[in-house]
Formats: structure tokens, C-alpha cells, sequence
């Protein structure tokens, strides 16, 4: 298309490569652009997690994250000339533009994994370096100095009150921290009037959107994401989401979506909510008709399926009450699909300490139960071939050697039940905001010990997963080899990485 009928638009949204990406349709690998390039150039680490999409004659992306596909949405509700472009292509829009947006999950690697990567490695993470790049390119420069405006926002936008030098630097305007479908209306309308922009809005619980003002998506969400409902009643203290009121999708503005994605030509569907399990319930009783209705509607416009996040109180609780586990894997698991992958915060082994955090996290079981609850829903995902992707929280407050070593033991149980478990560093977020941030030098010995045990574990059942149920086919061929290649590297690099942990301790 020549530049003559190229369309302009007043409001660019974009992020960087790491977001602008649906990771080779397995979002597990959107995991490793947290890390820095280890054992590989970062050209092949970027090919791995973080292909380029497929894009339009303009450079709109098929496929774009689903937080920039509801501000994209909101802002064409209202009637204003915007579009999602992929970052390489900016440069022939920003002549035009007015506003750029822009969304990201972890802008300066202070979200875990990626900080806990940084300290252990001392290299920067492949996410931060790709998101300064793009903000430092000569196009966005001379634009911002054409007058263009800069609105910041996303899971990660606090992390620009600790990194004012870069607010200052990148001339952002406005940075939005919080569900931003209500509020970027009237930031949008200043910005194209040349009003002042307020430098910093804060979406509270009374701001949030209500269900039906909250836009459906007008392009595809990367890898299909399609969210069921928002907010979390558990109120677990680390956790911002329990900030939010809690809100379910109902099942027809669900399958608007769920169109969306499946007209583009995606194939697969994460259902994405804080606890997937939850959705329709009372309280934590689980609604069996409910989610089977939903998983049937997904697999009626999907071949495959994978939800974002369950709790395993809850996949406990759903299996014991209404055997629900059995019930949604049969509608699930086919002939097309014969896994389901799901990221679940474990945070700790420690019932002391889970007490103080998280004392519902268990619910409806009590919080002494906590070890036994994740052992029994870890029996369960295994049984179901579930395969989850396990957090766990280092350096929470008031942590003793005692929650550590609880926690190390809770992992020797799990051993024969397929999972990756990650330790992530903690984040001063949600309640506990004011907090100390968990830091190198604060590294224990009981730290390495549940690294190590986490490094070993996930090893393993990598292996396994590749052998066994990741990137099947010929056409994944090259990426797996890579994968493979990887696992072994970091396999061989075991003992040196358990040798460099210990380093840690002592200097």
C-alpha cells in the first residue's frame, strides 16, 4: 500500500517486542523474556520467546495483548481515530499521530521472575532492554518534540514511581495505573485538545468500570485470551488484584470475544481470570454449570484450551465437592488437545507464615491445611494432565529460616507431580506496598536450598513436557531443538548454577 493511502490515525498504541508477540503460540515462553540471554545470542533468545507477529499492509498487528485490545476498544467506542501498531512500524504513523499509548507488564524488570533473574545474574533482563530501546528510538524523540503526547499505563505502571529519571527522560505525560477503560476516555480528549494531562491517575475500587462498560475487543488478543471476570476475593496481602471489586463476564459478551479471536484465524483459547474456577461462583462455591457452559463455548470455537490462573484450594475443593476436574477435562481434553497448561501461586509451604499473608488462600479449607491442600490439588492436576507452571515468593515479611525449610519440605512432596515451579523474589505490591523489597544481599542459605530444589525439579519435568506434550509436529521442530538444546545447557550448567547460588551466600 503506498504512503498516499496509508490511513492515519490520531492515537497509536503499542508496546515493545516482548509484549507485540504471542510467543510461538505457547505463552509459557512469554516467561523467558524475563531473563537476560543466557548460553545463546540475544537475536536466537528473542526468535525463541519472542517472535515478530503477523501484521496488516499498516502494521497492525493479528494479534495484539489483550489490555491494548480493551483501551484500543474503548477508545473506538468513543468515536476516536485509534489503532494497535507493531513497534517496527510506528515510524510512518508518528508523522501523523498526536498520542501514543503505551502498555506493558514489567516496563523495567521489577516484576518477579525478572528482577530475581537480574540480581542473581547481574545481567539486564531481555524485557527491559527491549522496552529502553524503543523508547529511545529517533522516531518517538522527534516526534515527543513535535508535541507529541505519552500515556503510560498497564500492570507495571507503578514501577514509573521508581524510575522517575526515565519519566523524565521519555517526556511522559500521563501515566495511567489501574483499569484504564473509564478513565482514557477524558485523558484522550485533553490530549488532542492540548489540554494539560494530569502527570499521574490512579484508578481506585470506586473508578473501576463496571461490567458493561467495559468494551469488547474489536482485533485479536494474543494467543487468544478471552477475559471471564475480574477482581479476587481472597484478599491475599501481596496481591493488587484483591484491590478490585469482583465482576463476571456474562457468557454472551465472553463469546463476542471469543468470535473476535476465532475470525482472525486463531486456533486456541486461555480463558484469563485471577481463579478461572471461580467463575459464576457464590463466595468460593464453585458453579459447575457454569464453567462447564463456558469450556463448552470455548471449545466450540477452539481446538485447544488453557486457562491462566486456578488456585489450588479451589481445584481442591472443585474435585472433592462435584468431582468438576473429571467433568471440564472431559470437555477439554480431545482429540486436538492432550494437556492443560495454568500458572498457580503456591507462594509458600510455610503455614505461619501463610497466616499473615494469605490466611484465605486455603478457603474453604483452614489455613493449617495449606501444605495438604496443595499436595491433594497437585495429585489432582497430575491425575487430569494439568500441567501448571507454580509460583512461589521468596523473601516475604517476617520470613523465618523456619517458613524456608517448611517450604523446601512441601517441595520434596510434590516431586512426582508434573509442574515448572518458579521462585520469585518479592515485590513490595497490593497491602504490602510500604514493604521492603527483597534484595541479593538478603539471600539465605534456605534461599539456595529452595532454589535449588526448584531448579532440579523443573529440569526434570521439562524434559519430560518437551518428550512428552509441548510443540508437537513439524512445524515446531526448529523451536523445540532450541528448547531442548536449552534445557540441556542449563541440565549440564546444574552443578556450576548450584555452585554460583552458594557464591551468593558467601560474597
Amino acid at each position: 500500500m503506498s504512503s498516499k493511502t496509508t490511513p492515519t490515525f490520531d492515537i497509536l498504541i503499542t508496546s515493545d517486542r516482548t509484549m507485540m508477540t504471542n510467543h510461538h503460540g505457547r505463552e509459557f515462553l512469554g516467561f523467558v523474556t524475563t531473563g537476560p540471554p543466557l548460553g545463546l545470542p540475544e537475536k536466537i533468545w528473542m526468535w525463541m520467546c519472542a517472535p515478530k507477529p503477523k501484521v496488516d499492509e499498516v502494521g497492525r498487528p493479528v494479534e495484539a495483548p489483550y489490555g491494548l485490545r480493551k483501551v484500543e476498544a474503548a477508545l473506538l467506542d468513543a468515536g476516536f481515530s485509534a489503532a494497535i501498531i507493531d513497534p517496527d512500524h510506528l515510524a510512518r504513523h508518528l508523522r501523523h499521530a498526536k498520542v501514543l499509548m503505551i502498555g506493558h507488564h514489567d516496563y523495567f524488570a521489577l516484576n518477579s521472575p525478572s528482577i530475581e533473574w537480574w540480581l542473581l545474574t547481574g545481567k539486564e533482563p531481555v524485557n527491559r532492554r527491549s522496552f529502553l530501546r524503543l523508547m529511545r528510538r529517533p522516531e518517538i524523540r522527534e516526534a515527543k518534540r513535535r508535541g507529541l503526547k505519552i500515556i503510560v499505563g498497564g500492570p507495571a505502571a507503578w514501577q514509573w514511581l521508581w524510575n522517575t529519571n526515565f519519566w523524565r527522560e521519555f517526556g511522559i505525560d500521563t501515566v495511567v495505573d489501574g483499569e484504564a477503560e473509564r478513565v482514557i476516555i477524558e485523558l484522550a480528549e485533553k490530549a488532542l485538545a492540548g489540554e494539560e494531562l494530569p502527570l499521574y491517575v490512579y484508578v481506585g475500587p470506586p473508578d473501576t468500570p463496571r461490567i458493561d462498560e467495559i468494551p469488547e475487543i474489536k482485533g485479536a488478543s494474543v494467543n487468544g485470551l478471552v477475559e471471564i471476570m475480574r477482581g479476587c476475593p481472597r484478599n491475599c496481602s501481596f496481591c493488587p488484584v484483591t484491590l478490585r471489586p469482583l465482576r463476571f463476564y456474562p457468557l454472551d459478551k465472553i463469546e463476542k470475544e471469543m468470535q473476535v479471536n476465532a475470525r482472525a484465524g486463531l486456533r486456541g483459547c486461555i480463558l484469563h481470570s485471577e481463579d478461572v474456577l471461580l467463575y459464576g461462583a457464590k463466595g468460593l462455591e464453585p458453579n459447575p454449570d457454569a464453567l462447564i457452559k463456558l469450556h463448552v463455548l470455548a471449545k466450540k470455537y477452539f481446538k485447544t484450551l488453557a486457562w491462566s490462573h486456578v488456585t489450588l484450594a479451589e481445584v481442591r475443593y472443585a474435585q472433592e465437592r462435584s468431582n468438576l476436574i473429571t467433568k471440564l477435562t472431559e470437555v477439554v481434553l480431545d482429540e486436538n488437545q492432550d494437556y492443560l497448561g495454568v500458572q498457580i501461586g503456591l507462594e509458600t509451604g510455610s503455614v505461619r507464615l501463610a497466616k499473615e499473608i494469605m490466611p484465605a488462600k486455603a478457603a474453604p479449607y483452614s489455613v493449617e491445611e495449606w501444605p495438604e491442600t496443595v499436595e491433594r490439588a497437585m495429585a489432582i492436576l497430575h491425575e487430569h494432565r494439568i500441567i501448571p507452571a507454580l509460583t512461589l515468593i521468596l523473601g516475604l515479611p517476617n520470613e523465618t529460616e523456619e517458613d524456608l525449610i517448611a517450604t523446601a519440605e512441601l517441595l520434596d512432596k510434590l516431586r512426582d507431580y508434573r509442574s515448572l515451579i518458579v521462585p520469585m523474589f518479592f515485590v513490595p505490591l497490593g497491602q504490602l506496598k510500604s514493604r521492603s523489597w527483597f534484595l541479593r544481599e538478603h539471600i539465605k542459605d534456605e534461599h539456595i536450598e529452595v532454589m535449588r530444589r526448584c531448579l532440579w525439579h523443573s529440569i526434570r519435568w521439562a524434559e519430560d513436557m518437551l518428550s512428552k506434550f509441548y510443540l508437537k509436529g513439524p512445524q515446531h521442530a526448529p523451536l523445540r531443538l532450541v528448547l531442548k538444546l536449552f534445557v540441556s545447557y542449563v541440565k549440564w550448567r546444574g552443578r556450576q548454577v548450584e555452585k554460583w547460588l552458594n557464591s551468593i551466600r558467601t560474597g
